[in-house]
């Protein structure tokens, strides 16, 4: 069915909310803004407290923003806000970022979580730039995968695994399952994790596996009806009720979410940040290399 909108004012009150901006500081935070207290030590205290610097940051980042603008970009706010307090300049935000530790909120589990996965390709900087400009793009390129398991419910990054190119997403998933600690109720993933060993996995996890097998995919226990496969219970219900009503029912849509995530990734961690923003995780979630 082709998808209409009757309802054009409410969505065009939509449209116009979507370039609405509203800034909403803490009290808390601006109470926090100035450190008070001497350290007690040699040289001169603190001017900014970490909460200061850590919005700032924030901000900076979040309307990717250079240091000076950004500086400039808070000492507006603060004026048409009328907060009468001074801004950290860029080059001590800079410095302080260094050294400041910042604990990322992680929302906890509530039961079993619906896991779905995917993966995506990395571009390797470094000597195979180089290489390409001076010879030419080689038939070889150069570059990683990254594989990620992402909860369905809140788009927390559960596990993160980076691999060579030569790894397939099929070999990558009970690794992903290990890594994931609670209960898992469903684990959605594309045609690429349609094999009888993620299966198998998804299995001993006492989870539910979400995978479209291919078109033109056999049951594999057609000697022994009675000793139906997972992968075998999908084939039958496709038979029954079509392709695209499985999706349907199975929820097998939620699995965009993985792809959202990845567009999140890599316009937040793109171009010169690399992979090293995804090193540094949460206690609740992993990330393995693999050569």
């Amino acid at each position: 069915m082709q998808y209409r909108v009757r309802n054009w004012s409410e969505y065009n009150a939509g449209l116009k909310q979507r370039g609405s901006l509203t800034v909403w500081l803490s009290e808390d935070v601006l109470k926090q803004w100035l450190v008070t207290t001497s350290t007690g030590r040699r040289g001169a205290s603190r001017t900014y407290s970490d909460e200061a610097i850590a919005t700032v940051a924030t901000l900076k980042s979040l309307f990717h923003l250079a240091g000076r603008q950004a500086q400039g970009f808070v000492k507006s706010l603060f004026a048409l806000m009328n907060i009468q307090l001074p801004v950290p300049d860029h080059s001590t935000v800079s410095r302080r970022l260094g050294a400041m530790s910042v604990a990322m909120p992680v929302q906890p589990a509530r039961g079993a979580r619906h896991v779905v996965l995917d993966s995506t390709g990395i571009k390797v900087y470094g000597e195979g730039e180089w290489k390409a400009r001076q010879h030419g793009v080689s038939k070889r390129r150069t570059w990683r995968k990254l594989h990620l398991g992402v909860d369905e419910a809140t788009g927390e990054i559960l596990v993160a695994e980076v691999t060579t190119n030569d790894y397939h997403d099929s070999e990558i998933l009970p690794s992903l399952l290990d890594g994931i600690n609670g209960e898992i109720a469903q684990v959605s993933g594309d045609g690429a994790y349609d094999t009888f060993a993620c299966h198998d996995a998804i299995a001993q996890r006492a989870a539910v596996a979400t995978i479209p097998p291919r078109h033109d995919a056999q049951p594999c226990c057609l000697e022994a009806p009675h000793l139906t496969h997972p992968r075998d219970q999908i084939l039958q219900r496709i038979d029954q009720i079509g392709r695209s009503a499985w999706k349907q029912e199975s929820g097998y849509h939620r699995r965009s979410l993985a792809e959202t995530t990845m567009f999140r990734l890599k316009i937040t961690f793109g171009g010169e940040c690399g992979l090293e923003p995804l090193i540094t995780r949460p206690s609740s979630s992993s990330c393995n290399v693999r050569p």
